[in-house]
Formats: structure tokens, sequence, C-alpha cells
């Protein structure tokens, strides 16, 4: 903070100000996995608080506890997006999957073919497969799916208070209906893999040892299928209310 008083005030700031840090952290918290660690959102927004007090201008117009959370919010959620970056090549290649099948399922009415899917992103099975690998991991809905078209980003806007919370949209009877006829849609093959996998909680060995394939393939099938249904339910995720 220009003309600060020293490190006196600073750690006096700090003090004052570390509970808005926890607020904004907890309040980011309300509507996020619990995968995600409150801790590391308040060193962030600690970092970004210290930041906030050097960098603080009272001749530029705006009060301190304004600037400072703008700052930390901020921070918060660019942490957010860094803790991400592991995902972002299983997305990518996630969504070169769903596009191919989104657009032969519109244009053949059906569940199309794995030689299908690879000729439709241009590669021999075997490279399909391998992108099938890549993909591992994805997940049926990601927080941008939940952004309208042309607005902002999920992310920059999620902790308004006036917003629905995505887990609510996901919870909700509409959602569970689509996803209900999703499935139902899925080849007979992968239908029964979801159902082994989610509801009698088998994993991808035990999978492979009924099916009669080796739990690399189970993987890929299972990658598969959510690539069908994230196709499927492309249409309703933006429309979410």
């Amino acid at each position: 903070m220009q003309n600060s008083t020293g490190s006196t005030a600073r750690d006096e700031l700090v003090q004052q100000y570390a509970p808005l840090v926890k607020r904004i952290a907890y309040h980011l918290m309300a509507r996020l996995p619990a995968s995600v660690e409150v801790d590391d959102l308040i060193q962030a927004g600690l970092m970004a608080l210290l930041g906030a007090i050097d960098r603080y201008d009272e001749a530029q117009g705006a009060n301190f506890e304004t600037f400072a959370t703008q700052r930390v919010r901020g921070a918060m959620l660019d942490e957010l997006r860094d803790a991400d970056w592991a995902s972002r090549n299983v997305r990518k290649s996630a969504r070169r999957i769903e596009e191919a099948v989104h657009a032969l399922q519109q244009r053949l009415g059906r569940p199309p073919s794995e030689p299908e899917i690879a000729g439709e992103l241009q590669l021999g099975l075997e490279a399909y497969y391998e992108l099938l690998n890549d993909a591992r991991g994805a997940q049926l809905v990601y927080y941008e799916d939940l952004q309208e078209q042309g607005g902002d980003e999920f992310l920059s806007r999620f902790a308004d208070e006036a917003m629905p919370a995505p887990f609510d949209l996901l919870a909700g009877q509409r959602f569970r209906s689509a996803l209900v006829q999703a499935i139902a849609t899925l080849p007979e093959r992968e239908k029964l893999l979801m159902g082994m996998y989610y509801e009698q909680e088998l994993n991808f060995k035990e999978i492979g040892a009924v099916l009669g394939v080796s739990e690399s393939r189970v993987c890929q099938l299972h990658t598969q299928a959510v690539s069908r249904l994230r196709g499927w339910l492309r249409d309703w995720i933006p429309s979410a209310e």
C-alpha cells in the first residue's frame, strides 16, 4: 500500500482482512466439488491480499476492501484454473470424440459404430483406440458445459449468489430424465458396462471378465460411452435452468 507506515501496519491489515479471504474462499467452496481443497484457495487469497496491500493506491478512488476483494477472488479463480491443467488434454481428446459422435448421431439417427467414429475423425481404428486412451478420465459434465453460449466464462461468474449452483442443476429431475434417455440409446454392450460400473460398482477388470475383453478395452468402451452420452446431452446442457 502506498504511503504504508511499515511492516506493523501491513501485518495489521493482513489480520484485519484475513476473515474476508476466508469468507470468499468458503463462498466459492459451496459451489465446488469436494475434491477442491479450501486451504489452497485461502493460501492463494492471502498471497493476493499481500499483493493488494502493496499495490493499493488511495488516489485511484476505490476503497481498499473493494480493491482487495477483486484481487483475492481473481487469485482464487486462477488457482482453480491452474489446478485443472492436467485434465485439459483429456478434455481436448474427449471433445474430439464427442463432436464426431454427435455429428454421426445427427446424420445417421442411431449410435455410430467404432469404425464410423474413426472414419469421421479421419483416423484408423487403432489410432481411434489410442485417442480413447488419451481421453481416459473424461467426465460426463464439465463446468464449461454450464455456461450460456456467448456468455462469460463459468468460473468467472459462478460465485454470483443469484446464479443456481451447477450441482443443483445436475441433481434436478430434468437432467436425470435426459440422462436416462441418453443411456437408453447406448449400444447394448456399453449400456451393460455402465450398469456394472455405476450400479453394481464392479471395477474395469471385473467388467472385462464378464464381457470377455481386456481391462484396457473396458476403459476404452467406458470413454466411448461417456462420449456418446455427452453427445446426446450436448443440446440439453446449454439450456439448463
